[in-house]
Protein backbone atom coordinates (compact mmCIF):
# COMPACT_ATOMS: atom_id res chain seq x y z
CA UNK A 1 0.00 0.00 0.00
CA UNK A 2 2.56 2.37 0.79
CA UNK A 3 4.24 1.18 -2.42
CA UNK A 4 1.30 2.79 -4.29
CA UNK A 5 0.78 6.24 -2.73
CA UNK A 6 4.50 6.88 -3.53
CA UNK A 7 4.25 5.91 -6.78
CA UNK A 8 1.27 8.13 -7.14
CA UNK A 9 3.21 10.99 -5.64
CA UNK A 10 5.84 9.87 -8.50
CA UNK A 11 3.25 10.69 -11.07
CA UNK A 12 2.46 14.02 -10.11
CA UNK A 13 2.50 16.69 -13.22
CA UNK A 14 5.36 19.10 -12.52
CA UNK A 15 5.14 22.62 -11.97
CA UNK A 16 5.01 24.80 -15.16
CA UNK A 17 8.33 27.04 -15.14
CA UNK A 18 8.23 28.56 -18.53
CA UNK A 19 4.64 30.09 -18.76
CA UNK A 20 3.88 33.51 -19.51
CA UNK A 21 4.18 35.02 -16.47
CA UNK A 22 7.73 33.57 -15.91
CA UNK A 23 9.11 34.53 -18.97
CA UNK A 24 8.14 38.45 -18.01
CA UNK A 25 9.67 37.96 -14.95
CA UNK A 26 12.40 35.91 -16.69
CA UNK A 27 13.23 39.30 -18.96
CA UNK A 28 12.85 41.97 -16.09
CA UNK A 29 12.30 46.07 -16.36
CA UNK A 30 12.73 45.85 -20.05
CA UNK A 31 10.49 43.25 -20.92
CA UNK A 32 7.79 44.80 -18.68
CA UNK A 33 8.27 48.59 -20.17
CA UNK A 34 7.59 46.61 -23.38
CA UNK A 35 4.82 44.97 -22.57
CA UNK A 36 3.18 48.17 -20.76
CA UNK A 37 3.95 50.28 -24.44
CA UNK A 38 2.13 47.69 -26.42
CA UNK A 39 -0.80 47.60 -23.91
CA UNK A 40 -1.29 51.15 -24.04
CA UNK A 41 -0.94 50.87 -28.01
CA UNK A 42 -3.60 48.31 -28.16
CA UNK A 43 -5.78 50.25 -25.73
CA UNK A 44 -5.63 53.31 -27.93
CA UNK A 45 -6.38 51.65 -31.03
CA UNK A 46 -9.43 50.00 -29.73
CA UNK A 47 -10.32 53.26 -28.47
CA UNK A 48 -10.25 55.12 -32.23
CA UNK A 49 -11.85 52.19 -33.97
CA UNK A 50 -14.93 52.70 -31.69
CA UNK A 51 -14.75 56.21 -31.32
CA UNK A 52 -14.26 57.25 -34.94
CA UNK A 53 -16.80 54.26 -36.01
CA UNK A 54 -19.86 55.96 -34.28
CA UNK A 55 -19.04 59.54 -35.52
CA UNK A 56 -18.82 58.30 -38.91
CA UNK A 57 -22.25 56.14 -38.90
CA UNK A 58 -23.87 59.56 -36.80
CA UNK A 59 -22.73 61.76 -40.45
CA UNK A 60 -23.95 59.32 -42.48
CA UNK A 61 -27.49 58.75 -40.28
CA UNK A 62 -27.48 62.47 -40.49
CA UNK A 63 -27.37 62.71 -43.99
CA UNK A 64 -29.97 60.37 -44.70
CA UNK A 65 -32.31 61.80 -42.15
CA UNK A 66 -32.03 65.17 -43.42
CA UNK A 67 -31.32 64.81 -47.75
CA UNK A 68 -34.84 65.11 -48.22
CA UNK A 69 -36.33 67.30 -46.00
CA UNK A 70 -33.53 70.11 -47.12
CA UNK A 71 -34.40 69.63 -50.91
CA UNK A 72 -37.62 69.76 -50.21
CA UNK A 73 -37.62 73.52 -48.30
CA UNK A 74 -38.33 76.78 -49.61
CA UNK A 75 -34.40 77.46 -49.77
CA UNK A 76 -31.01 76.76 -48.30
CA UNK A 77 -31.47 78.73 -45.16
CA UNK A 78 -34.98 76.73 -44.68
CA UNK A 79 -33.08 73.88 -45.36
CA UNK A 80 -30.26 73.93 -43.41
CA UNK A 81 -32.57 74.24 -40.05
CA UNK A 82 -33.63 70.36 -41.15
CA UNK A 83 -29.74 69.19 -40.26
CA UNK A 84 -28.99 68.59 -36.38
CA UNK A 85 -27.21 71.46 -35.17
CA UNK A 86 -23.26 70.99 -35.08
CA UNK A 87 -23.16 68.78 -37.98
CA UNK A 88 -20.98 68.15 -40.92
CA UNK A 89 -23.80 69.04 -43.33
CA UNK A 90 -25.74 71.78 -41.62
CA UNK A 91 -21.96 73.14 -41.91
CA UNK A 92 -22.22 73.11 -44.99
CA UNK A 93 -24.92 74.23 -45.83
CA UNK A 94 -24.37 77.24 -43.15
CA UNK A 95 -21.11 77.85 -45.34
CA UNK A 96 -22.85 77.81 -48.55
CA UNK A 97 -25.69 80.79 -47.30
CA UNK A 98 -23.43 82.67 -46.10
CA UNK A 99 -20.37 82.79 -49.20
CA UNK A 100 -23.80 83.57 -51.01
CA UNK A 101 -24.39 86.24 -48.81
CA UNK A 102 -21.08 87.66 -48.19
CA UNK A 103 -20.27 87.41 -52.26
CA UNK A 104 -23.63 89.97 -52.96
CA UNK A 105 -21.81 92.55 -50.26
CA UNK A 106 -18.47 92.37 -52.31
CA UNK A 107 -17.33 94.20 -55.65
CA UNK A 108 -15.13 92.67 -58.23
CA UNK A 109 -15.23 89.35 -56.66
CA UNK A 110 -15.98 87.38 -59.44
CA UNK A 111 -18.60 84.75 -60.27
CA UNK A 112 -20.73 83.54 -56.95
CA UNK A 113 -20.99 79.98 -58.23
CA UNK A 114 -16.80 80.10 -58.08
CA UNK A 115 -16.76 82.11 -54.69
CA UNK A 116 -19.37 79.41 -53.29
CA UNK A 117 -17.34 76.74 -53.95
CA UNK A 118 -14.09 77.89 -52.87
CA UNK A 119 -15.78 78.34 -49.43
CA UNK A 120 -17.47 74.86 -49.99
CA UNK A 121 -13.94 73.18 -50.56
CA UNK A 122 -12.71 74.77 -47.79
CA UNK A 123 -15.66 73.56 -45.66
CA UNK A 124 -15.14 70.05 -46.94
CA UNK A 125 -11.67 70.00 -45.88
CA UNK A 126 -11.95 70.86 -42.59
CA UNK A 127 -15.00 68.51 -42.10
CA UNK A 128 -12.25 65.91 -43.55
CA UNK A 129 -9.63 66.66 -41.24
CA UNK A 130 -11.93 65.96 -37.84
CA UNK A 131 -12.85 62.75 -39.29
CA UNK A 132 -9.41 61.80 -39.96
CA UNK A 133 -8.22 62.56 -36.33
CA UNK A 134 -6.87 59.51 -34.63
CA UNK A 135 -5.70 57.45 -38.01
CA UNK A 136 -2.64 59.14 -37.74
CA UNK A 137 -2.22 56.81 -34.35
CA UNK A 138 -3.63 53.21 -35.54
CA UNK A 139 -0.51 54.19 -38.64
CA UNK A 140 2.06 54.56 -36.20
CA UNK A 141 0.71 51.60 -34.20
CA UNK A 142 0.42 49.51 -37.27
CA UNK A 143 4.05 50.46 -38.24
CA UNK A 144 5.70 50.29 -35.26
CA UNK A 145 4.81 47.85 -33.01
CA UNK A 146 6.28 45.00 -34.76
CA UNK A 147 9.31 46.09 -34.59
CA UNK A 148 8.87 47.28 -30.87
CA UNK A 149 8.02 43.57 -30.05
CA UNK A 150 11.21 42.93 -32.29
CA UNK A 151 13.41 44.80 -29.81
CA UNK A 152 12.02 42.49 -26.98
CA UNK A 153 12.63 39.77 -29.04
CA UNK A 154 16.90 41.01 -29.33
CA UNK A 155 17.06 41.25 -25.72
CA UNK A 156 15.49 37.80 -25.12
CA UNK A 157 17.35 36.09 -27.42
CA UNK A 158 20.45 38.41 -26.49
CA UNK A 159 20.19 37.26 -22.83
CA UNK A 160 19.57 33.32 -23.75
CA UNK A 161 23.43 33.77 -25.53
CA UNK A 162 24.54 34.96 -22.45
CA UNK A 163 23.33 32.27 -20.61
CA UNK A 164 24.96 30.22 -22.55
CA UNK A 165 28.34 31.67 -22.43
CA UNK A 166 28.05 31.91 -18.73
CA UNK A 167 26.62 28.03 -18.14
CA UNK A 168 28.98 26.86 -21.25
CA UNK A 169 25.83 24.83 -22.32
CA UNK A 170 22.83 25.44 -24.57
CA UNK A 171 20.49 23.03 -21.74
CA UNK A 172 16.86 24.09 -22.31
CA UNK A 173 16.66 24.98 -18.94
CA UNK A 174 19.35 27.50 -19.61
CA UNK A 175 17.51 29.30 -22.84
CA UNK A 176 13.97 28.29 -22.39
CA UNK A 177 13.36 31.47 -20.44
CA UNK A 178 15.18 33.99 -22.33
CA UNK A 179 13.55 32.23 -25.67
CA UNK A 180 10.27 32.42 -24.88
CA UNK A 181 10.31 35.65 -23.85
CA UNK A 182 11.46 36.64 -27.38
CA UNK A 183 9.05 34.75 -28.99
CA UNK A 184 6.27 36.24 -26.64
CA UNK A 185 7.07 39.76 -27.67
CA UNK A 186 6.92 39.19 -31.62
CA UNK A 187 3.60 37.56 -30.56
CA UNK A 188 2.38 40.63 -29.20
CA UNK A 189 3.34 42.93 -31.43
CA UNK A 190 1.94 41.48 -34.24
CA UNK A 191 -1.37 40.82 -32.04
CA UNK A 192 -1.24 44.69 -31.48
CA UNK A 193 -0.47 45.63 -35.30
CA UNK A 194 -2.50 43.57 -37.16
CA UNK A 195 -5.93 44.96 -35.40
CA UNK A 196 -4.24 48.50 -35.77
CA UNK A 197 -3.57 48.44 -39.60
CA UNK A 198 -7.17 46.49 -40.20
CA UNK A 199 -8.78 49.57 -38.16
CA UNK A 200 -7.25 52.29 -40.03
CA UNK A 201 -7.85 50.56 -43.71
CA UNK A 202 -11.99 50.33 -43.39
CA UNK A 203 -11.83 53.90 -40.96
CA UNK A 204 -10.25 55.49 -44.04
CA UNK A 205 -12.40 53.88 -46.61
CA UNK A 206 -15.61 54.87 -44.72
CA UNK A 207 -14.13 58.04 -44.73
CA UNK A 208 -13.61 58.30 -48.24
CA UNK A 209 -17.20 57.41 -48.78
CA UNK A 210 -18.49 60.50 -46.56
CA UNK A 211 -16.04 62.33 -48.22
CA UNK A 212 -17.86 61.54 -51.78
CA UNK A 213 -21.68 61.95 -50.32
CA UNK A 214 -19.89 65.65 -49.06
CA UNK A 215 -18.62 65.98 -52.61
CA UNK A 216 -22.54 65.41 -54.43
CA UNK A 217 -24.15 67.26 -51.78
CA UNK A 218 -21.94 70.32 -52.67
CA UNK A 219 -22.09 70.00 -56.03
CA UNK A 220 -25.72 69.78 -55.76
CA UNK A 221 -25.94 73.02 -53.67
CA UNK A 222 -23.89 74.51 -56.06
CA UNK A 223 -26.15 73.57 -59.31
CA UNK A 224 -29.34 74.96 -56.86
CA UNK A 225 -27.43 78.32 -56.28
CA UNK A 226 -26.44 78.85 -60.06
CA UNK A 227 -29.99 77.62 -61.06
CA UNK A 228 -31.87 80.37 -58.63
CA UNK A 229 -32.66 77.32 -56.60
CA UNK A 230 -34.53 75.65 -60.11
CA UNK A 231 -32.25 72.79 -60.11
CA UNK A 232 -32.72 70.36 -57.29
CA UNK A 233 -31.45 66.47 -57.16
CA UNK A 234 -34.19 64.01 -57.41
CA UNK A 235 -35.71 62.16 -54.86
CA UNK A 236 -36.42 58.46 -54.61
CA UNK A 237 -39.96 58.32 -53.49
CA UNK A 238 -41.32 55.44 -51.45
CA UNK A 239 -43.09 52.46 -52.58
CA UNK A 240 -46.46 53.78 -54.16
CA UNK A 241 -49.60 51.86 -52.18
CA UNK A 242 -50.82 49.47 -53.38
CA UNK A 243 -55.10 50.76 -54.72
CA UNK A 244 -57.64 49.18 -51.98
CA UNK A 245 -59.03 45.98 -54.06
CA UNK A 246 -63.18 46.36 -55.13
CA UNK A 247 -65.45 44.51 -52.64
CA UNK A 248 -67.49 41.99 -54.67
CA UNK A 249 -71.03 42.26 -55.24
CA UNK A 250 -72.99 40.32 -52.97
CA UNK A 251 -75.05 36.98 -54.98
CA UNK A 252 -78.38 36.92 -54.31
CA UNK A 253 -79.68 33.89 -51.87
CA UNK A 254 -81.33 32.02 -54.58
CA UNK A 255 -78.19 31.77 -56.96
CA UNK A 256 -75.95 30.16 -54.76
CA UNK A 257 -74.28 27.13 -56.11
CA UNK A 258 -75.19 27.89 -59.51
CA UNK A 259 -78.72 27.24 -59.24
CA UNK A 260 -81.01 29.62 -61.32
CA UNK A 261 -83.97 30.92 -59.40
CA UNK A 262 -87.04 29.24 -59.70
CA UNK A 263 -89.75 31.00 -62.01
CA UNK A 264 -93.71 30.49 -61.53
Amino acid sequence: MFTYLLAAAGDVAPENKFGFMQAMEEGGPVAWSILAVMVIMSVGSFYILFSKLFEQNKVIGQYRKGKAAFWRSAGLKDGALKFEKNSAWRQLADDAVKARDDHAKMHGAGSEASYVEDSLAHSQETINAALSGGLPFLASVGATAPFIGLLGTVIGIYRALINIGIEGSASIDKVAGPVGEALIMTAIGLLVAVPAVLAFNWLQSRNRRIAALMTDFCNDILAYIGSDGTVKPSLTAGPAAKPAAKPTAAKPAGTAGGAKPATK
